[in-house]
């Protein structure tokens, strides 16, 4: 999926990997705060993140599940039931590709509601894209919308990596290449309007 960092929608249904993903860089999720994003997800979603047992839990899952404990206190990530058409939409879904319930309830739930769906799984991506045709979006989307926009810095960019690798986040590349797209987009933008400005040439 091409990133177009000029552009994000601000309003999203996260599915399990992208909530942990979110929130493996405080600067990353604060930044986010900052651009006024909101994040939900679907029941399945929330149980797949809090309450499904987990063998051997690492402390970055521990960690993790209590940052996403804190957010919902203050009435963030907040969780919705699915409807009985978003379930016959899973069924669906379900015949097409093998994906969770967390995936494709989040699917159904964003072309419901007709809000952004954010993924980092690319199985999830590509029938977002194909069938639901809901908007999809990535975390490195985020993160390269993030810096065009300059709401994060380049010395916000290393954070946002350390953090991410340090939550044993696997993103790192990804969010490398979409900062460098950040930059070329800037790059573009800002030489497009010198070349329309009235004393361009001068």
């Amino acid at each position: 999926m091409a990133i177009d960092p000029s552009k994000f929608h601000k309003i999203n249904v996260a599915d399990t990997c992208s909530v942990w993903n979110i929130l493996s860089s405080r600067q990353l999720y604060s930044a986010a705060q900052e651009a006024q994003c909101e994040f939900c997800m679907t029941g399945f979603v929330l149980y797949e993140c809090l309450i499904k047992p987990r063998t051997s839990p690492t402390e970055a899952d521990l960690e993790l599940k209590k940052r996403l404990k804190q957010e919902q206190a203050k009435g963030k990530f907040s969780a919705h039931s699915c409807s009985i058409d978003d379930l016959q939409a899973i069924a669906n879904l379900e015949s097409r590709k093998r994906l969770g319930k967390g995936e494709l309830s989040s699917i159904a739930f964003a072309s419901r509601i007709r809000q952004a769906f954010i993924t980092d799984d690319r199985k999830a991506r590509a029938l977002s894209e194909s069938v639901a045709q809901a908007i999809t979006q990535t975390t490195p989307h985020l993160h390269s919308w993030l810096i065009f926009t300059n709401i994060l810095t380049d010395a916000d960019h290393q954070t946002v990596l350390s953090q991410h690798i340090e939550m044993g986040g696997s993103l790192a590349p990804h969010l490398s290449t979409a900062y460098g797209i950040a930059l070329q987009c800037r790059l573009n933008s800002l030489a497009a309007n010198k070349t329309l400005s009235p004393d361009a040439g001068l």
